[in-house]
């Protein structure tokens, strides 16, 4: 119960990233290639090919939300191709982990790194989420542009 409790966690923060409103220099829209990794108690990696249009480049460079997790970040920078993070994540059910990151972006390429930490039931607990992400083309196909 330990692990799946704080694993839950650990992907809702993987792919977490960014300002409060995403900076017109961020990443351009076009069909992405992402990657997430999580190393932790159980690793995994997760590859997948997404369209992002020019509304969801924000969302995109933000993290996602879900219905899972809210996350809030006192420290949050994207200046000059870099990226900082810190802040905290909290599920519905009150799990707690902290979030530091760091990352690099362009046009065209996204790479961030979490380490994440929380504490369940006493034990401490951390991750490594890593985002790696890059345009490969600037059009979507078009079964992905209409979803």
């Amino acid at each position: 119960m330990i692990r799946k409790t704080a694993l839950a966690l650990i992907p809702a923060c993987a792919l977490l990233a960014a300002p409060a409103l995403a900076q017109d220099t961020t990443i351009q829209p076009g069909y992405w290639e992402v990657t997430n990794k999580v190393s932790a108690i159980v690793s995994q990696t997760k590859t997948e090919k997404r369209c992002i249009t020019p509304a969801e480049v924000a969302k995109f460079v933000m993290g996602p939300s879900n219905r899972h997790y809210k996350c809030d970040y006192p420290t949050r920078v994207f200046r000059d191709g870099k990226i900082s993070l810190k802040g905290q994540c909290a599920t519905k059910n009150g799990s707690k982990a902290a979030l530091q990151a760091t990352g690099t972006y362009s046009p065209t390429t996204f790479t961030m790194i979490a380490d994440i930490s929380t504490v369940y039931a006493g034990l401490p607990l951390s991750a490594r989420a890593t985002t790696t992400a890059k345009r490969i083309s600037e059009t979507c196909p078009a079964q992905q542009a209409a979803s």
